[in-house]
């Protein structure tokens, strides 16, 4: 059962509660999601199953993108429609006035994770903390924001905005972070993830939909396997001589070659994920 499978969270869901659902509609106790959704989010989380966990580290570092609905003139302490409510403004906030500054958040820049922020405290998220009530420091690290448009105005004070960024980045922080340079507070209403690295909403099945394809003897179809999941990778054809060599975790030395990782396969037979390093070769993630 190795593959990946994207799933179309809806909101209310934990990520940990769909990791449970998949587990039980494939019968695989090896499972995992590329990276937290909010539980009040919707959207793409692609869970891994099998040999595909060990795919982790590569895809979870990936980009995601984000369309999401930010609401002027209200802050919540949860920065989401959930929370309660903190502060009011009367200031309007124009079309004009927002497609202004928002090209001020695009690039390199520390960011103020929300302390409702699935992050990690002492092996504790910081939202159970601060839902328990316990005083919590605010983590503030690098993320990158590599687009940032406004796709259309909703309503008085509500605008719809799409971002492409990098992991780790709180599109509800970068909400708040907007407001205060247009000097007024918001909160996201609706949070939408319509792509998660290479894993995008149009290729996404709900929980429902996987259950309804277990019981008509499809839901393997659903599965995407590590190869095709791993396509954004150069690949590299091995000697056949260098099969065995290759599978027993020796080095293959290879001239001219650029350092980075690579789909490995020794002719038709994929292998897995290799690491050029200074001319050498070596398998170091086994998918066979």
């Amino acid at each position: 059962m190795d593959g990946i499978v994207t799933i179309l969270k809806t909101p209310g869901m934990t990520s940990s509660n769909v990791v449970f659902d998949v587990r039980k509609i494939f019968c695989e106790k090896r499972a995992g999601h590329l990276g937290t959704l909010d539980p009040a989010a919707a959207g793409v989380l692609p869970v891994c199953l099998g040999r595909a966990t060990r795919l982790f580290d590569i895809l979870v570092d990936k980009d995601k993108e984000y369309v999401f609905e930010c609401v002027f003139g209200t802050q919540t302490d949860t920065q989401d429609a959930y929370g309660v409510v903190i502060a009011r403004d009367d200031k309007r906030i124009t079309k004009d006035e927002l497609e202004q500054v928002l090209p001020k958040f695009v690039g390199e820049q520390m960011q103020t994770a929300s302390i409702y922020s699935a992050l990690k405290v002492d092996g504790k998220k910081m939202y159970d903390l601060a839902r328990a009530g316990q005083t919590i420091e605010p983590k503030v690290r690098e993320i990158c924001v590599h687009e940032l448009e406004l796709v259309e105005q909703t309503g008085e004070n509500r605008f719809l905005l799409r971002a492409h960024c990098s992991r780790g980045t709180y599109v509800r922080s970068l909400c708040e972070s907007i407001a205060q340079r247009l000097g007024t507070v918001a909160y996201v209403s609706v949070l939408l993830r319509t792509k998660s690295g290479p894993f995008v909403s149009e290729q996404a099945y709900t929980i429902a939909e996987l259950d309804a394809a277990k019981e008509a003897g499809t839901v393997m179809e659903k599965l995407i396997s590590c190869e095709e999941a791993m396509a954004f990778l150069p690949e590299h054809r091995l000697p056949l001589d260098r099969l065995t060599p290759t599978k027993n975790g020796l080095e293959t030395h290879l001239r001219g070659m650029q350092d980075g990782l690579v789909r490995a396969y020794a002719q038709e037979q994929f292998l897995g994920i290799g690491e050029i390093r200074s001319e050498r070769f070596r398998l170091t993630i086994h998918l066979y």
